[in-house]
This record gives structure tokens, sequence and C-alpha cells, in this order.
């Protein structure tokens, strides 16, 4: 290994650039391979907020904390958790920057202005854009791209390329297994203006509705518009059903109406969420990968995010773990570099994959019991809202006061439950 090692990051999502952005500012050259043409090539999702001691440090380890604010939408940590007659079991108020709601820090931004963010912030070229990889020759290390391109010299290669990652073949035979949950995503544009009622439910925040193993979710864009989520127990199989009955991803009006059958006898300003919904549906099957999964490691090859330890989106942590992956991994390169020892950076990479499996093991742990909590328990969330809110508690309070944090829990939410 020479003494900066060539590097070779394999997607373009948050936890890629954010990498890229840690290795180059450190003066550790890399290049990103993504198989999207471009960056507004396809919608990438809702939004996200971000924790303070995962990605908010991260944003501030990349320097990046200023532009962040900027972007950040601290009005967007107001969060509803009701049911299906709106019974209130969490609110969170909305936040400003630098104070305390009471819960923690956790401003939202849009998925897509925070890649747009992490993108610009990279040299020129970088990216280089539509080079679809389609495998990796383990003898040299060797990237085969799908316009024949072929690419080599590295020294590690990372798989940031999310749930269905080529990389991650190299290491382990794993794949990712059907979570049991399915549904449709919806978006209400310009909700204050042609949605009134939804945006004033959604309030500029997060609504989640929990009942019967199925939810309701809304959330607020930073343009305005409100995303509508729709997820229940369902066989994989389930979109290919509905395809062959002939319900299209563009059937928006059969697609609500499936969707209100599901939920029906809801509160109106649920179904109402449904109701404003305007253009394209998107159907999406969950996956994840084993709770605690781990591989061999192998010389050269690593992973991190979505490639490393893919769950669910239920605990809302997914990028925020991704970016803690990419801090530790900048730091391990960035240390075998300074010690100038030829051997240091395998040994750096096997260190790096314990400590991100370890910190990345509890995110899934988290957000299994959330599923579980939320979908899997009869009479949830009024069965379940204790052991629910405890798991989100544990990751922000110290161990030794997690006793009596239950006992004040359980007992408020004790007598809550004779009133409601």
């Amino acid at each position: 290994m020479t003494a900066t090692p060539k590097i070779a990051i394999i997607g373009a999502g948050p936890g890629g650039c954010m990498l890229a952005r840690l290795l180059t500012q450190r003066s550790i050259p890399c290049i990103i391979y993504e198989a999207e043409p471009s960056p507004d090539y396809r919608s990438q999702g809702g939004t996200l907020d971000l924790r303070s001691n995962t990605g908010l440090a991260a944003i501030r380890a990349a320097g990046l904390y200023d532009q962040f604010r900027k972007l950040a939408r601290y009005d967007g940590e107001y969060m509803l958790i009701t049911d299906k007659k709106l019974t209130t079991w969490m609110k969170r108020s909305p936040g400003k920057e630098g104070k305390s709601n009471g819960v923690q820090e956790a401003p939202e931004i849009d998925r897509k202005v925070l890649r747009k963010m992490l993108f610009e912030c990279l040299p020129p070229d970088v990216v280089r854009w539509g080079h679809k990889l389609l495998r990796v020759d383990e003898k040299d290390l060797s990237l085969h791209f799908a316009d024949g391109s072929v690419e080599s010299g590295f020294d590690l290669i990372v798989g940031a390329d999310g749930a269905w990652s080529k990389v991650r073949n190299l290491v382990s035979s794993e794949k990712p297994f059907y979570a049991g949950m399915g549904g449709y995503n919806f978006t209400i544009p310009d909700a204050r203006e042609k949605a009134p009622q939804a945006y004033k439910f959604v309030n500029r925040g997060s609504v989640f509705a929990y009942s019967d193993g199925k939810n309701v979710n809304g959330q607020f864009l930073g343009d305005g518009s409100i995303n509508v989520s729709t997820y229940s127990l369902r066989d994989e199989d389930w979109i290919k059903r509905e395809s062959k009955e002939g319900v299209k991803t563009t059937d928006l009006v059969t697609a609500k109406q499936k969707q209100k059958d599901v939920v029906h006898g809801w509160a109106p300003e649920l179904l109402n969420l449904i109701d404003s919904a305007q253009g394209d549906v998107d159907k999406r099957n969950l996956y994840m990968l084993p709770v605690g999964f781990r591989w061999a490691h192998k010389k050269g090859i690593t992973l991190l995010g979505d490639a490393a330890h893919l769950m669910t989106p239920f605990a809302g942590i997914g990028v925020n773990t991704a970016f803690y992956d990419a801090m530790l991994l900048a730091d391990a390169v960035a240390g075998c570099i300074e010690r100038q020892r030829s051997d240091d950076l395998d040994i750096a990479i096997i260190e790096y994959e314990k400590k991100m499996l370890d910190h990345a093991h509890e995110g899934q742990k988290l957000t299994f019991g959330c599923m579980n909590d939320m979908y899997l328990t009869e009479g949830a969330p009024r069965t379940s809202i204790e052991s629910y809110l405890l798991r989100h508690i544990s990751q922000e309070f110290p161990r030794w006061s997690l006793p009596f944090v239950a006992a004040v829990l359980y007992t408020g939410f004790f007598f809550y439950k004779l009133f409601v």
C-alpha cells in the first residue's frame, strides 16, 4: 500500500457522499462510482431527522454545520404518535435551533436537499455518474461496469451501495429478507394551499398513526408537500398480485381506495391524508438484514450504511447510522496514513468493522423492537407505548437512570390510560 491509499466508494447516497467529504477534507483522494446518471435522476424520498451523537456529529465533523443550519427545519421536529381514533400517545413540540424541545435535538431535512448539500461540497469529478457496477474482481480489486469500462488499482473498495449491495456479495452470501411489511407512498403537493386541513393536522412536522398492525403517516417536506405513507402486514407478493389485477402505479384513484379500505373506520383526519394525495403512487416492500449480521473480513473490501446493516425505517436512524459509519471509517483511514505503515490499512479496517457493527447492531435492535411494538403487538400502541418510548429514551439517557425513567414512564401511562 502507498502512503495514501486509493479508495473507491460504490454509491453516491448520503453515506457514500459523507465518507467522501470526510476523506477529501483531510486531503485523502477518493472516487465515488454511482449507477444513476445524474443527481436528480429520481426522487430521493421524504424527510429525515439528524441526531446529535450521530448524524449531526458527522455534519459538524465535515465542516457543514453552517450550511446545514440554513437548510434544516427545526419546526419539523413536531411529532404526534397516535392511533386510529387519534388518541395522543406522544407529542413532541416544534423545536428551535440550539434549544431542546424536551426530547432531543433532531432537526428535519429533506433527503434530496441533504444529498445535494453533500454533493455540492465535494471537489469536481469525485462522483462518476452513470457507472453501474456489475462485479468486482477479487484478484486485483478491479471494478467492472455495465458500460464496459474497468477501473483498477484500488487499495480499498467501500460498498455504500445500499440494500442490494454488489460489494456485500464479496464478503457474504447473506441477502436481505422480507420484513413482512409493505405499503404505499403518496404525495400531497403544496399542502398549505391545496390541502389546508392536512397541512394543519401535520403541523409542518410528522404524524404517525398505528393500530391493528397498520399505520398512516404524514410528513411535511421543505418544498411544502406532505409525504403520506401507509404500511401494513402483507405477504411479499402483494405488489405482483395488484399488478396482475390491473392496479398500476399511476392509478391514483384505485390505490387510494385500496388504502382507505385497509384503514376503514380510522379517524377522518387520517383518511383525509390519503384523500388529499395527488400524482403518482409508489409501492414498496420493506427488507432487512438479520439483526447482528456480520461478515468475515476480506482485505481491501468493507461496507457502510444499508449495505452493512439494512434495517426498516421504523426507528428513523438509517442515515444517522450511515453517517456515523462514515466518521468511523474516515478516522480509521486517516489514522493509518498518519502512522505511515503499509500494513496498517487492513488492521484499521478490521477495527472499523468491529466498532461500526457493534454500534449498528444496537440500531438494528432498536428498529426491530419498534416494529414489534407498533405492528406486531396486539392492542398497540395502547399496550406497547411504554416499551416503544423506552427503547428510544435508552439511546439518550445514561444506563444507570433507565430503571427510574421506566418507573416514571409506566406509572404515568397507567394513570393516563384510565382516562383515554
